[in-house]
């Protein structure tokens, strides 16, 4: 893998991931589907995530599975009125899919199909195969009906490798080739993560903070190794993001070993710009406010990005390996993973 070569890289960034920690961007902030958090909760700057969960053969189009790791212990938190944990039938699955539609197609510019304009909720084959992560507002009622449960503000989905390997494969796959990647780590365990969004009038720091606590858990409870997904810059233009694009290729690509490409007939190159025309802060500013907390968290981004028309986005893979997590941000996130947040 490369060991000597990756400690010196280290080393070099060391003050890079200095900077990054002290530019001021908003601490939370989601996307549209698929790494997700162009501006941290700001529509102008929504960011994607592509990460998804597993289900069994024995899970129906129409239902979620019976044995959901949603009964499973510690995949919980509250924050006040705000409660997360994993959705526990179809109507919370419905309800996580009206926020998405809402985020992504009428405050976005992303385009529906048929279905999704007729139903008004984002959907697709993935949902039954995956685990959605949601955040509860006990304060406000999903709607005006009779024993209508409390609203859903918040939502990640999340897809294990074993239910991907039992289905039809990784989000992911649809955009970049993580086939090699998967099979150089067979000893590893796999997490996708997309879909994540979060309703306007509830973007802030606690309830960001109660996702992140969640997919700790989740990840914990079943031993997660590797994260990833697809990140998204807003625009469809990659002249117009070759500040950032550049950035991410010359300061933070995977690592040797790690190494994913976009799928070659989407292949679009991120180095547009030389490492001496780069800019560090401005680059930083103009980054997604959710890669930028990716990189904090010591994410790394695949080589090549892919222009993602439905969405008008310029998506890029990102690789989170939980041993690249700083401890701080592993404390943060544990502390009150259960129960009570403090």
């Amino acid at each position: 893998m490369g060991s000597n070569g990756a400690s010196k890289e280290d080393r070099g960034l060391k003050n890079l991931w200095s900077l990054i920690g002290r530019t001021s961007a908003p601490a939370w902030g989601f996307g549209r589907p698929a790494l997700a958090p162009p501006g941290f909760g700001t529509t102008a700057g929504i960011g994607r995530l592509a990460f998804l969960p597993r289900t069994g053969p024995q899970r129906g189009p129409g239902r979620l599975a019976e044995a959901r790791p949603s009964d499973e212990p510690g995949i919980s938190g509250q924050l006040g009125s705000l409660e997360v944990r994993l959705a526990r039938d179809a109507r919370e699955l419905r309800e996580a899919q009206r926020l998405r539609f809402r985020v992504f197609y009428e405050e976005m510019s992303a385009l529906p199909n048929p279905v999704s304009a007729l139903l008004r909720r984002d959907s697709d084959r993935f949902d039954r195969i995956c685990d959605h992560l949601v955040v509860l507002d006990h304060d406000h009622r999903a709607s005006l009906a009779i024993g209508a449960g409390p609203k859903v503000v918040g939502t990640y989905r999340m897809l294990r490798q074993e239910v991907a390997d039992e289905c039809f494969g990784f989000y992911t796959m649809n955009e970049f080739d993580i086939s090699p990647l998967l099979a150089c780590h067979r000893e590893m365990r796999f997490l996708e993560l997309g879909r994540s969004c979060v309703l306007a009038s509830h973007r802030d720091k606690r309830t960001l903070e109660l996702l992140w606590r969640g997919i700790h858990a989740y990840v914990r409870r079943h031993r997660i190794d590797v994260m990833i997904g697809c990140a998204s810059l807003e625009g469809t233009r990659p002249a117009a993001l070759a500040e950032p694009l550049s950035f991410l290729h010359h300061y933070a690509s995977c690592p040797a070993g790690w190494e994913v490409r976009a799928q070659a007939e989407r292949y679009v190159p991120m180095n547009i710009l030389p490492k001496s025309k780069i800019d560090v802060k401005s680059a930083l500013r103009s980054l997604p406010p959710l890669i930028k907390g990716y990189l904090r968290l010591g994410a790394r981004f695949g080589d090549g990005a892919v222009i993602d028309r439905q969405f008008g986005t310029t998506d890029v893979f990102v690789l989170l390996r939980m041993s690249d997590i700083a401890e701080r941000y592993v404390e943060r996130f544990a502390s009150s993973a259960t129960g009570e947040a403090a």
